[in-house]
């Protein structure tokens, strides 16, 4: 039986700011071990309140959430589990070498920091970009370091809010090809929220999202 590394039941999620918001409605789902799954909706359809919430970086307002095969919220960060934000997070005083550093340092493994992170941006291609500041990176460049410095623990669920949605239509295929080989390589899992069709056509699965009501299909046998 696959690992539940995530889970839902009859989640929701909402927030008061002058006016009370629903995000999330009674959401229920599950991620398991090594599967790639699409979270497809427009903008403010509640895909990146779903991914806050698997991450552990937010917590519902009613239901249950929880991570089986992970732990406790506590210790799913940086090593059990990694998010990548839809605008680049990459610290501006660090090189790129440095940023990717980062998963490794936190978690207390110093002396693999340096190698770890130079495998992650060879991942991604951009080995010759390490001893660069975010300031001299393209778009397409710093989402590919973002995307390094999420996998270099390698983490058994990567998040990915809109990672594509920045860059042109080529920069997208490449960058989409190279999280998915990981991914298949080191049978971790990957979800990623996207409104681009052809990204979510090379998941395994697809959740639909609009107005903070998921469609989460179970997984087909």
């Amino acid at each position: 039986m696959s690992e539940i590394l995530f889970e839902a039941d009859h989640v929701s999620r909402s927030f008061t700011n002058g006016i009370h918001v629903c995000a999330l409605v009674d959401a229920s789902c599950q991620v398991v071990a090594g599967e790639r799954i699409a979270i497809v909706g427009p903008s403010g359809s509640g895909k990146s309140t779903l991914l806050h919430l698997v991450a552990g970086l937010d917590q519902p307002s009613s239901g249950r959430i929880g991570w089986p095969a992970l732990g406790p919220a506590s210790a799913l960060r940086p090593r059990q589990i990694a998010i990548v934000f839809q605008t680049i997070s990459l610290i501006p005083s660090l090189t790129s070498l440095e940023n990717v550093e980062l998963p490794l340092l936190i978690a207390g493994h110093e002396e693999e920091a340096e190698s770890g992170a130079r495998v992650a941006l060879a991942e991604f291609g951009i080995v010759d970009l390490a001893d660069r500041l975010p300031e001299e990176l393209s778009g397409g460049q710093a989402q590919r370091v973002a995307l390094a410095r999420a996998i270099v623990g390698s983490p058994r669920l990567v998040l990915a809010d809109e990672p594509t949605g920045q860059l042109d239509r080529v920069t997208s295929a490449a960058v989409l090809d190279r999280i998915v080989a990981w991914a298949e390589r080191s049978h971790s899992a990957l979800v990623m929220a996207t409104h681009d069709e052809a990204v979510a056509e090379r998941m395994q699965r697809i959740w639909r999202m609009d107005h903070g009501r998921l469609d989460a299909p179970g997984r087909s046998v």
